[in-house]
């Protein structure tokens, strides 16, 4: 499938956040685009703020050695990187500077099929500040063409 010039996709988002004892649970149904530049993937997608005034431009960055970037722009910028087993630096722009971050990614699982072009991403997180763990992650995303 030849998705060079972007192909619209179909995004199921589910992220679980546990910090402070607490859980979370977000659920999002999402319109984006899928890009294939050589052997790399880029699934975009704008996600709404909680208070539904902003929209935060989104990318899952598919590696062709398996990793995953996560990268979300606007007025608070993060990149995370995520390998299988392992801890990857990283800052968070805030608007009152930068903050060094780390996370470390306990589970990583992605799935691509054809006809119709379709996947999954799991991803399992801890995030860090310093030695500070923030919280646990979990993500798992679907999307079809």
């Amino acid at each position: 499938m030849d998705v060079k010039n972007g192909t619209p996709i179909s995004i199921e988002l589910q992220t679980e956040v546990y910090q402070n004892n607490e859980k979370k649970e977000y659920f999002f149904d999402l319109s984006g685009q899928l890009i294939q530049m050589g052997d790399t993937l880029y699934l975009r997608y704008k996600e709404k703020l909680e208070d539904g005034a902003a929209e935060v431009p989104v990318t899952f960055k598919i590696e062709p050695d398996g990793s995953i970037h996560l990268i979300r722009a606007g007025e608070i910028r993060m990149r995370l990187k995520f390998d299988y087993q392992q801890r990857n630096e990283s800052h968070y722009r805030t608007p009152y500077g930068m903050m060094p971050i780390s996370t470390f990614t306990s589970n990583l699982r992605i799935s691509l099929k054809d006809q119709p072009f379709s996947g999954s991403i799991l991803v399992d997180y801890d995030l860090f500040s310093g030695q500070e763990k923030l919280g646990t992650y979990h993500i798992r995303l679907k999307f079809t063409s």
